[in-house]
């Protein structure tokens, strides 16, 4: 339990920094990360309590980081 929790954190640093790297994000790289850890961590606990995920746990770390990005930061964003 406690590795594939680390390898969740891995997965979902390397997610952050390469979707700020890329250009999909504009929030900062630390930024990224942090946003991507917090929704692998939700899709790791909602996998751990209720059994609700998409597979292995890199997918689940992989999904949950890139949703994380796309709903965080368009949520907080001011509207013009």
């Amino acid at each position: 339990m406690f590795p594939v929790m680390i390898g969740t954190i891995v997965i979902a640093g390397f997610v952050g920094y390469a979707s700020e790297r890329t250009g999909f994000t504009r929030n900062g790289v630390l930024q990224s990360i942090i946003i991507c850890i917090g929704g692998a961590f939700l899709a790791y606990f909602l996998r751990l309590m209720f059994g609700i995920g998409f597979g292995s746990p890199g997918v689940n770390a992989i999904v949950s980081s890139i949703g994380a990005l796309i709903i965080v930061p368009t949520h907080w964003r001011r509207r013009k």
